[in-house]
């Protein structure tokens, strides 16, 4: 059987949202535009969570934008809701629910070099610290530490929480 441990609540997932966008916006204080690019499923979903946190607590009206990638072949060029040339000159922030190995990030990133950014940063909800590729989290909820045996899953819904198993 399975253990499965609880490492966030949904109170405490609302609060990290909340954090994460006041960091968000204390990095990016003046900017006028702001794209939150969260990667399907969960990673989506968390950002979309930040992005109606920073609607809600700053004049800022950011774009959400929907990226998906391949996760067993990320070096397959992702699928933006916007389009690059959309992205060209703004800030983005590429989000995701956890950062395992990094590949889905570093790939994600490599495919944004093609066009010029003015910035790009990363949010993560739990960081694992299992890095395969040279890609942090610059806004990250927790950092774990797992072994690579353990598997963290993250629940968003009517009540959301991350669990290690």
């Amino acid at each position: 059987m399975d253990k499965k441990t609880i490492i966030l609540s949904d109170q405490q997932i609302r609060h990290k949202v909340k954090r994460i966008a006041f960091q968000i916006l204390e990095f990016y204080d003046g900017e006028k535009q702001l794209i939150i690019g969260g990667i399907s499923k969960n990673g989506f979903v968390f950002a979309k969570r930040i992005m109606e946190t920073i609607i809600e607590i700053s004049d800022i009206k950011p774009l959400l934008c929907e990226i998906k990638i391949d996760k067993k072949h990320p070096y397959q060029n992702p699928k933006f809701s916007l389009s690059l040339e959309d992205m060209k000159d703004q800030s983005v922030v590429i989000v995701d629910d956890v950062l395992n190995r990094g590949t889905t990030l570093i790939y994600t990133v490599k495919h944004l070099l093609e066009t010029n950014l003015k910035e790009l940063k990363t949010a993560v909800l739990v960081d694992r610290s299992h890095k395969k590729y040279p890609i942090k989290a610059d806004f990250k909820g927790i950092s774990l530490s797992t072994s690579i045996n353990e598997t963290v899953k993250v629940s968003f819904g009517e009540s959301s929480k991350a669990e290690l198993f």
